[in-house]
C-alpha cells in the first residue's frame, strides 16, 4: 500500500490539491489554467468535503430564495412534518417494553450507575402503565398512548437512539440542529435551503409552538444559524398568528397597497445603484412574502370550514383546554401540509418545568401523574392528525417524524417517584413517505438503559431524514468560516434498514 492509500479522504483531497498546484503553479500560465479549470468545475475534487464527496451547495436567488430546487435523488417524500416532544419521553413507559423491569422491580439495578444526571439512582421500577400487544404486528406497547397504539402497524420505530448530552437545552439543540451548541442551522432550515418550497404564498418552514410557549432552546430549535435568514422557521400557532401581520386599523387596504408599491419602487432604485446587494434583495423577498402572508396565513388558520366530525376526532372539545389548543395546532399542521409548506415542526411541550412535568415531558418526580397529563394533551390529537393525513393521501408524499431529546432511566430517581435523564437509549418513530411500516430497528439492553443492537446516533438519524427527503447529508453543505458545514458535522450514516425505497 502506498502512502496516499493510507490517507483519509481529506488527506487525499489535500494531497491532490497540492499535487495539482505544485505542477500547474510553476508558471503564470499554469495558475491561469487552474483558475479556468476551476470555473468549469473540472477541479471539483478540490472542493471535497471530509467524506471525499463533492459538496452540493444550492444556488440561492436572493430575490426569490424559496424557488423550488431539485433534490439530489428521487424519493417519494416532498414534505416533512416533525412532531417534537421536549422534556424527554420515557421510552420504557411507552414503546420499549422491558419484561426485566417487572421481574426485578424494587431491586437495586445490577451493574448500572449509582449516580445519574440529578443524583443517586434508586431501585428498578417496572413500567407505570400496562403493556400489551397491539395491531397485526403484535408489537407490545403501553396503555399510556392508546390512540397512537391503534396505529402501531403504520410506524417505523428506532429503539436504539443515543445522544451526547443529558441536559435539555443541549439535547434539544443536538436533536434539532446536529450540534449541542447554539447558532447552528436547524433540520428544517437545511431542508428549505436545499429544496425551497412549492407554495410561494406561505413560509417554506413553519414552527408551530406549544400553546404553553417556546421549548427550552427557544427559536434555536427552528433557527437558520449561519444559513441565510430566509430559511429560519416562521413560528406561529392556531391561537397566535405571526406578529404584526395585520395592518393598523387606521390603514385601508388601498393605503397598504400604496405603501407596498412605493417601497418596491424605492428598493428597485436602490438595487439599480448597488447591484448584487444580496442582503437587500433578501430583505425585499422577506417583506414581499410578509405581504402575501397577510392573505394566506389567515386563510390557513381559519378552522371554521373544518367539519364537526374532524374537530371531534382531533379532540378540540371534551378535554382540557391545553388539549383543545394542541388539537387546533395539529389541524393547522395538516392544513399547512395540504398547502404545500415544505417543513412543519409541531411542538408538544414548552419551557423547563423544573422536573415536575407540568409544561413538558420532564418527569423527575411523580412520572405517573406528569406523563399522564402530557399524554392526555398529545395522544388523541396526534393520532387523529396521522389518521387524517393518511385518509387524505398526504402521507404518500409527506414524511412524519416523532422525536424527543433523550430517554429516561429504568430505575427511580433517588427512590422517588420519577425517572432521571437517559442519553444512552431512547425511542423515536417515523411514518409516511419512504419508510417501512410496522417495523422496529435496533434494541436497548434488557433494562432499556443502553442501546446495544444497532446503536443509532443523532447524526445517523438526521442523515436518514435528509436521505428520505432526497438529500445526501455528506454533500449538502454551506461554506462558513472556512469549513464546509453540514447538519451531520463529519459523522453519520443512512439507516438503510428503515427505508422502503
Amino acid at each position: 500500500m502506498n502512502n496516499a492509500e493510507k490517507l483519509s479522504p481529506l488527506g487525499r483531497h489535500l494531497l491532490n490539491r497540492r499535487g495539482f498546484l505544485g505542477t500547474a503553479g510553476l508558471s503564470a500560465t499554469g495558475l491561469g489554467l487552474a483558475g479556468l479549470l476551476a470555473q468549469e468545475g473540472l477541479l471539483a475534487d478540490d472542493a471535497n468535503t471530509v467524506s471525499g464527496k463533492t459538496p452540493i451547495r444550492p444556488e440561492i436567488d436572493p430575490n426569490n430564495p424559496y424557488t423550488p430546487r431539485k433534490s439530489h435523488h428521487q424519493t417519494p417524500a416532498k414534505q416533512v412534518l416533525v412532531i417534537y416532544l421536549p422534556g424527554a419521553v420515557s421510552h420504557v413507559d411507552t414503546f420499549d417494553y422491558k419484561p426485566a423491569l417487572e421481574k426485578l422491580h424494587g431491586e437495586k439495578p445490577p451493574g448500572l450507575p449509582a449516580v445519574t444526571f440529578e443524583g443517586p439512582s434508586g431501585n428498578i421500577a417496572k413500567p407505570f402503565w400496562k403493556f400489551r400487544p397491539r395491531g397485526e404486528s403484535g408489537k407490545v406497547v403501553s396503555d399510556l398512548l392508546p390512540n397512537l397504539a391503534e396505529q402501531i402497524d403504520d410506524f417505523c420505530f428506532i429503539h436504539s437512539m443515543t445522544t451526547e448530552t443529558s441536559a435539555h437545552p443541549q439535547g434539544e439543540n443536538f436533536m434539532n440542529t446536529g450540534f449541542t451548541m447554539e447558532g447552528f442551522p436547524s433540520f428544517g432550515a437545511w431542508v428549505t435551503y436545499a429544496l425551497g418550497t412549492e407554495n410561494q404564498e406561505l413560509p417554506a418552514f413553519v414552527a408551530i409552538n406549544d400553546p404553553r410557549g417556546l421549548a427550552r432552546s427557544g427559536k434555536n430549535n427552528f433557527g437558520n444559524g449561519f444559513l441565510p435568514a430566509a430559511f429560519q422557521g416562521t413560528d406561529f400557532n392556531a391561537k397566535h398568528p405571526p406578529n404584526n401581520l395585520r395592518r393598523p386599523a387606521s390603514f385601508s387596504a388601498s393605503d397598504d397597497r400604496g405603501t407596498i408599491d412605493l417601497l418596491a419602487r424605492l428598493n428597485a432604485r436602490h438595487l439599480e445603484k448597488f447591484p448584487g446587494d444580496a442582503n437587500l434583495a433578501g430583505r425585499i423577498a422577506s417583506y414581499e412574502l410578509a405581504g402575501r402572508m397577510q392573505t394566506s396565513v389567515p386563510e390557513v388558520m381559519d378552522l371554521s370550514d373544518e367539519t364537526r366530525s374532524t374537530l371531534d376526532a382531533y379532540g378540540v372539545e371534551g378535554g382540557t383546554e391545553l388539549r383543545g389548543e394542541y388539537a387546533k395546532n395539529c389541524i393547522l399542521a395538516r392544513r399547512l401540509i395540504e398547502q404545500g409548506v415544505r417543513v412543519v415542526q409541531l411542538f408538544n411541550g414548552s419551557d423547563p418545568s423544573g422536573g415536575n412535568g407540568i409544561t413538558n415531558w420532564d418527569s423527575h418526580s411523580n412520572i405517573f401523574k406528569t406523563h399522564s397529563l402530557q399524554a392526555e394533551i398529545m395522544d388523541k390529537p396526534t393520532a387523529a392528525l396521522l389518521a387524517d393525513m393518511k385518509q387524505r393521501g398526504l402521507l404518500e408524499h409527506t414524511l412524519v417524524v416523532w422525536a424527543t431529546e433523550f430517554g429516561r432511566m429504568p430505575f427511580l430517581q433517588s427512590n422517588g417517584t420519577g425517572r432521571d435523564h437517559n442519553p444512552g437509549a431512547f425511542t423515536c418513530f417515523m411514518t409516511g413517505a419512504g419508510v417501512k411500516s410496522g417495523f422496529s430497528y435496533g434494541e436497548s439492553d434488557e433494562f432499556g438503559f443502553k442501546s446495544v443492537v444497532n446503536p443509532t446516533t443523532v447524526y445517523d438519524f438526521n442523515a436518514t431524514l435528509l436521505h428520505l427527503m432526497g438529500l445526501d447529508h455528506e454533500r449538502l453543505t454551506y461554506y462558513h468560516n472556512g469549513l464546509e458545514r453540514r447538519l451531520t458535522n463529519v459523522h453519520g450514516h443512512v439507516i438503510d434498514d428503515v427505508l422502503a425505497i
